[in-house]
């Protein structure tokens, strides 16, 4: 696939951050994300930042857009209500504030690879009791990679669906350079075969998260990283060019 053949695609560079209010660094992003010429159909945005996925990519979203589905896969299911005694918005919690504030659809989200330790017992109870579909590592190793995707596909359906890609639902021998790594996770192959599985969806934006060079001097982390956000583009890019009627 060309990408650059497809769509129009081009890099707004750095976005602005304050290091002393995450609320208003979520602020800086979503006002960058509207000023981009391609607004009202973007193609990718990644970051390195590991902390809140979708959230600002959806409140970037245009007026009257109904909630977006989602594939999202990552070691956590980032539906945590609070975080490090009583925080809202952290790395733990975006997904629950996306639900809560309208910008996603539970029962169009699909999350793939979530494993081990929690904050508290029931962390991930709030996901399932929304209606989210939770595949486990234990279920996704035990379903496989394409029944993994026909259910993906299933669960997102027709409407319009964003990706999100933590880094750390890969397996840390191949992804070290994360802050939160689990042990026994998919293979980088097993995820570019599960991301273009999403192939012909309606696509609307997507995120690569929680790479963090300084934990991984070989560089292989920040390489994944950009590999499955270029695979990201890919997809993005084919669904633009299909909307447009082009292909």
């Amino acid at each position: 696939m060309a990408p650059y053949e497809l769509a129009k695609c081009g890099d707004l560079g750095d976005a602005p951050v304050n290091p002393a209010s995450l609320e208003d660094l979520l602020e800086r992003i979503e006002k960058l994300l509207r000023q981009a010429p391609c607004s009202r159909r973007r193609a990718a945005v990644g970051r390195r930042r590991p902390s809140d996925h979708a959230a600002d990519h959806a409140r970037a979203s245009p007026k009257g857009r109904p909630p977006l589905g989602m594939v999202h896969f990552d070691a956590h299911s980032d539906t945590w209500d609070t975080y490090f005694g009583g925080y809202k918005y952290t790395h733990g919690t975006p997904f629950r504030r996306a639900v809560e504030e309208g910008l996603l659809d539970p029962k169009r989200v699909v999350q793939i690879g979530i494993r081990g330790s929690l904050y508290k017992r029931d962390d991930n109870d709030w996901a399932v009791e929304q209606g989210m579909r939770v595949i486990t590592i234990e279920e996704y190793f035990d379903l496989g990679v394409d029944k993994v995707i026909a259910e993906a596909r299933r669960v997102v359906g027709d409407g319009p669906t964003y990706v999100s890609f933590d880094v750390d639902g890969l397996d840390p021998a191949y992804a070290p350079g994360t802050g939160t790594p689990e042990i026994g996770g998919y293979t980088p192959h097993e995820a570019q075969r599960m991301l273009r599985g999403l192939r012909g969806l309606d696509l609307v934006g997507g995120d690569v998260v929680e790479v963090s060079p300084p934990f991984d001097m070989s560089g292989n982390t920040a390489l994944v990283g950009v590999t499955m956000m270029w695979e990201i583009l890919c997809l993005l890019a084919e669904s633009v060019a299909k909307r447009k009627g082009r292909i």
